[in-house]
């Protein structure tokens, strides 16, 4: 029997599951930091990590762990309606709760004793436990001549639009050009249920992000940002 610790807990601007990028590097505008925790939180742990510029995190899908698993997944690349195995996905309920991203490597900060990671284009929810970090290796980690599947592009991309009263509301903040950005880019892969898409769809959305509820609605491949609350 095995056990597993956090090393540490990330902090990120989605929080909640909804809308949260399905792979990284999907919103690069979002950035992200690890706390580092325990025996881990220390110089001599990440001595020399600056030199990658991209890390593998290990995480646990905390939210989901009780929820269990099934043999067969629907993944959203698929529709929602179509059924592959859960090994041939990446879906997050699966046999051990464990997930992995590629992510960007902005630096090391220190506050006080206190040790962080600073990330760039993460798809975790904030307070994600994270289990391991290993550098990542472009030789081995990166294959030139491998095949997607199902998933072999890249998503396409919705256009997004805002309401004058949530951009003159969103000048306010001293944030405002990073979390416009991001805004944007979350929105824009549309985080609505896979089978909505194609769809007339005539229900208002929303979904937090910072410390903002942001509401919006899709109609034919046009995300329309309504309102924005602090929350």
């Amino acid at each position: 029997m095995y056990s597993i610790s956090p090393i540490g807990i990330i902090e990120t601007p989605y929080k909640e599951k909804f809308a949260v990028p399905r792979q990284p590097r999907l919103v690069p505008s979002a950035s992200a930091k690890i706390k580092l925790q325990g025996e881990v939180n220390c110089a001599e742990a990440i001595r020399g990590i600056e030199q990658f510029s991209h890390v593998w995190l290990l995480f646990l899908f905390d939210q989901n762990l009780d929820a269990g698993w099934k043999p067969t997944v629907r993944p959203p690349r698929l529709g929602g309606n179509e059924r592959v195995g859960v090994l041939a996905s990446r879906s997050t309920f699966r046999p051990n709760g464990i997930g992995m991203s590629a992510v960007e490597l902005r630096g090391v900060s220190q506050k006080g004793e206190q040790f962080y990671l600073e990330l760039g284009s993460v798809d975790l929810v904030d307070g994600t436990p994270i289990v391991d970090i290993k550098p990542y290796i472009p030789y081995s980690d990166s294959v030139m001549d491998a095949s997607g599947g199902y998933a072999e592009a890249e998503p396409e991309k919705a256009q997004v639009s805002f309401v004058p009263e949530v951009i003159q509301a969103l000048n306010k903040r001293n944030d405002s050009e990073q979390v416009l950005a991001v805004i944007e880019q979350v929105l824009a892969q549309d985080p609505r249920p896979a089978y909505k898409k194609n769809k007339p769809d005539n229900k208002e959305y929303a979904v937090n992000l910072f410390d903002l509820n942001v509401k919006f609605t899709v109609r034919d491949n046009l995300v329309s940002v309504t309102a924005i609350e602090r929350f």
